[in-house]
């Protein structure tokens, strides 16, 4: 059976709207409704406050199915040396006040590639020319772009042409044929499966993964089977 892993949701209370997924335990339910495997999440408090606050709380999820990525911060203000622990972090530059390409970030990003950990970066907190700076970095960590949608494929396309070391999530890649196109493009295992949620819709990128013109094979892929191997957990 194909394992379905969502490499990019959020738990905890959302300022926007009251969420399923404010605990873990409506999480996983929301996870079972979409028949969804296990998540990589970061806590709403990492997003939206002090990402040592939602990194803490990220310590006390005990369920199997809910994966931490902590949010990290580099700087002397920020979340402290990168001391391994977890496969994935997510950066938010633009939310929290911090140049990618400053020293202290560019110690943070040498740290996370030499540890071989990936990083979730969302389309609206960098820039293309940021994101080519990050990639072009040796060594340059593994860098998963989340929420690029169809008006960024032109720069995506040339991001993805010129740094092997990207990869795109399916959140808002829902354009007719748009995920098929980059994996035909670029390869299946460039493309992991995730929603966003709460922010962006879940059931429609689910819903997706049904539907995918593609071979078995690639689809297992983007449906769970990479995220299993950056997780750590397959071959």
């Amino acid at each position: 059976m194909t394992a379905v892993v969502d490499i990019n949701r959020t738990l905890g209370p959302v300022p926007y709207d009251d969420v399923p997924g404010r605990d873990g335990t409506g999480l996983v339910a929301e996870l079972d409704r979409l028949r969804i495997d296990a998540a990589c999440v970061s806590h709403s408090y990492a997003l939206h406050g002090d990402p040592r606050d939602g990194n803490d709380e990220l310590t006390r999820v005990a369920h199997p199915r809910l994966w931490p990525v902590p949010v990290l911060v580099p700087g002397p203000l920020g979340t402290g040396p990168w001391a391994g622990g977890t496969p994935l972090v997510r950066l938010c530059p633009r939310q929290h006040g911090w140049d990618v390409t400053g020293p202290h970030a560019r110690q943070l990003l040498a740290e996370l590639a030499a540890s071989g950990t990936t990083v979730l970066l969302p389309w609206d907190e960098v820039t293309t020319g940021e994101v080519h700076r990050l990639a072009s970095a040796v060594p340059a960590p593994r860098t998963v772009l989340t929420g690029t949608g169809y008006r960024a494929l032109r720069e995506l396309a040339e991001l993805l042409e010129a740094h092997p070391s990207l990869y795109v999530d399916t959140s808002t890649l829902c354009g007719h044929r748009q995920v098929e196109w980059v994996a035909e493009r670029y390869g299946a295992h460039r493309v992991l499966f995730g929603t966003g949620a709460p922010a962006t819709d879940d059931a429609g990128p689910r819903y997706l993964l049904d539907t995918l013109d593609l071979p078995p094979d690639d689809a297992a892929l983007i449906a769970g089977g990479n995220a299993l191997v950056l997780m750590g957990g397959g071959p």
